[in-house]
């Protein structure tokens, strides 16, 4: 009876974490369905349907970029433009990689790669934070993909449900900024800032990109500030950890 206790409370033990990490991702769901909305009634405003859009949010899944794509879109849009754009602003995802690597060492390719498809702030975010708790309290394997995997199906659910809602109730709503849904958006970023903050030495980065971004939107027109304070960002960080 002992051994088939044993073996149930194995089996039970990915779908145990599986909940957990979908739990966890509650709040930042919260944070996450205004944005999407506000993305998928300006999706409408710029002329896409609610199949192109979730396909654009399905295939790229990275919210950050998405808005970006949507603010620069014209027709004929300038696809040269917001390629260039979009690789900036998703290039953080090399540091997010990084910042992984080392618990997902032991993982399986054929696992570690579909997983990482899913990787956008908000599971970065969850899924390192909890490795580095279960890390530091001695569990092996400190890096748990059922609970990554938990937290990041329900983001990715999330946004591609609310973004294609926003998209088909977007002509009803009209201008979702004036509900002021536009703010969840850095609402969302700030409290995963504050769930990674170290210090101001490991900030300092951050403190680049923010300047260099909001001197760019000051003085340079169009949407060049995306790419300024992403490719600054990447370059003090890359710099600093040079002279570390």
């Amino acid at each position: 009876m002992s051994m088939l206790q044993s073996a149930e409370a194995r089996a039970d033990a990915p779908r145990s974490e599986l909940r957990r990490g979908v739990a966890s991702s509650g709040p930042v769901l919260l944070g996450t369905i205004p944005y999407a909305l506000v993305l998928g009634a300006q999706a409408t405003q710029k002329g896409l349907s609610a199949l192109e859009l979730s396909t654009m949010t399905g295939l790229n899944f990275a919210g950050g970029s998405e808005f970006a794509a949507i603010q620069l879109w014209t027709s004929p849009p300038h696809i040269l433009l917001i390629v260039a754009v979009t690789f900036l602003v998703n290039s953080r995802h090399l540091l997010m990689g990084a910042a992984l690597a080392p618990f997902l060492r032991d993982l399986p390719r054929r696992k570690a790669f579909p997983a990482l498809f899913f990787l956008c702030d908000e599971s970065w975010a969850l899924g390192l934070a909890d490795a580095r708790r279960r890390a530091a309290d001695g569990t092996v394997p400190a890096f748990s993909l059922p609970y990554y995997m938990g937290a990041s199906l329900a983001v990715y659910a999330t946004w591609v449900g609310f973004t294609t809602l926003g998209a088909l109730l977007g002509p009803v709503l009209g201008d979702v900024e004036a509900y002021g849904f536009d703010m969840a958006f850095p609402a969302v970023f700030l409290v995963l800032m504050r769930g990674m903050w170290t210090g101001m030495a490991a900030a300092r980065p951050w403190l680049v990109s923010l300047v260099v971004a909001a001197l760019v939107y000051l003085f340079v027109p169009g949407a060049w500030y995306v790419a300024a304070g992403a490719a600054s960002g990447l370059f003090a960080a890359w710099l600093m950890a040079s002279d570390a």
